[in-house]
């Protein structure tokens, strides 16, 4: 096998110390978050059939149209690997006949052919929230704190959070209507890939990045005028609940979030460590049709490759865990007995580390730097002879000899 072989595909990644454990204290943060607001874990497969997805995010939508990696299984199904998570949650809800007030997150990887680039891979990984329930300016406002809640618990600051409205289903006609209406006298303006979308998902057009489009989306009226008064009272509704809750949240007339099952109170949130790039999550309530069964509901997905990008700043070194200890040995029998010694540090909760090869104790010394140890606690013949050890703090230099119970009990204490 040629060594380009051994590499992941293109948009793939392998996960190793340090940048796995920022990832498993994001996810622990996510569930730890979850827990107090009720919200139980739901776990879907990563392979669905196509129209899971193709009914549910709207056939003429990007992601469907483009971004899908599907293929003809064995069984001549055609299948996809999912590119988002609420469609299969839907569908899995609707199967276990789940109601309204049902309150799940999910976790896992994604699948999308795009380009790869800085926070966007081929594979990545969403955290996501549905709340299902009937449209409910409060249950939205919850839904949008508790992401915001999530960032605080990651200790991601500088996230700015933006709001606004699909309006009603009912309204969505019009204002497809309207936009075409006002989109009519700039067509010869627009991208090339912006003109295919006046025919097929025109709202895309108001987040399509294209310099010459971005001019002529500043100069249309805000989509709340083709809306229904309730719809443009629900958003308000929401933006003052959001400010009872503390939540810093901004209404933005030209956020759009391209998937066809929104409808009402749409949002995304930014970083802006993250470059050109910057949204790290977005959401919205929904209405999903599938099969003659109907779901309507709220929620949100977090891009975590975007998280982990945002909170190390491309350096996870230091969110690595290190051991509590480093046993050092002088000799082979002090080898041993210092394995020995290690499972019972580990059973009570000690993160330890210890050499098996052999090396010499200046070698094992070097390895507890390196693995920025907490304590190094070393072991020779006479160490054993006494039932003791010198246990070394790393941060100040101060070394103690005592007896291996009583340093048992204070590792244990620190762990």
């Amino acid at each position: 096998m040629s060594s380009g072989e051994w590499a992941p595909l293109p948009g793939m990644a392998d996960l190793f110390s340090p940048e796995s454990e920022l990832w498993h204290a994001v996810e622990e943060g996510a569930r730890e978050v979850f827990s107090c607001y009720g919200v139980r874990e739901i776990r879907t497969p990563i392979l669905e059939r196509t129209s899971v997805f193709a009914r549910a995010l709207g056939e003429g939508t990007d992601v469907v149209q483009k971004e899908m990696f599907s293929f003809e299984d064995r069984g001549g199904r055609l299948v996809s690997l999912r590119p988002e998570g609420t469609a299969g949650v839907i569908r899995a809800l609707l199967r276990l006949g789940a109601a309204a007030g049902e309150r799940v997150f999910y976790m896992g990887p994604m699948f999308r052919a795009e380009r790869p680039q800085a926070g966007r891979r081929r594979q990545f990984h969403q955290v996501g929230v549905e709340l299902l329930g009937p449209p409910s300016p409060m249950a939205d406002a919850e839904c949008v704190a508790l992401m915001a809640h999530l960032f605080e618990r990651w200790g991601l600051g500088g996230v700015k959070i933006r709001v606004f409205t699909r309006g009603r289903s009912a309204d969505h006609p019009s204002v497809r209507e309207g936009l075409l209406r006002t989109l009519e006298p700039h067509e010869a303006e627009l991208c090339a890939e912006c003109q295919r979308r006046r025919s097929t998902h025109p709202l895309r057009i108001l987040d399509c990045k294209v310099a010459g489009c971005r001019t002529v989306v500043e100069r249309l009226p805000p989509m709340t005028g083709f809306m229904s008064a309730e719809s443009r009272g629900y958003l308000e509704e929401v933006s003052r609940l959001l400010k009872r809750l503390g939540v810093p949240a901004e209404t933005d007339a030209r956020l759009i979030r391209g998937l066809d099952y929104y409808e009402h109170t749409i949002w995304e949130a930014t970083h802006p460590a993250l470059g050109a790039q910057d949204a790290v999550a977005g959401g919205g309530r929904y209405r999903i049709e599938i099969d003659g069964g109907v779901v309507e509901g709220v929620g949100f997905a977090v891009g975590l490759e975007r998280v982990i990008l945002a909170l190390s700043g491309g350096d996870a070194e230091r969110f690595a865990r290190r051991p509590t200890v480093w046993l050092v040995a002088v000799g082979d029998r002090a080898r041993e007995e210092n394995l020995v010694w290690a499972q019972e540090l580990r059973r009570g909760g000690v993160a330890c580390g210890l050499d098996l090869a052999g090396r010499s104790v200046k070698a094992q010394m070097r390895a507890a730097d390196r693995s920025r140890a907490v304590w190094v606690a070393v072991r020779g013949d006479d160490e054993l002879a006494a039932a003791a050890c010198r246990l070394k703090n790393m941060a100040t230099g101060e070394e103690t000899v005592m007896p291996v119970a009583e340093a048992t009990a204070r590792l244990r204490a620190g762990a």
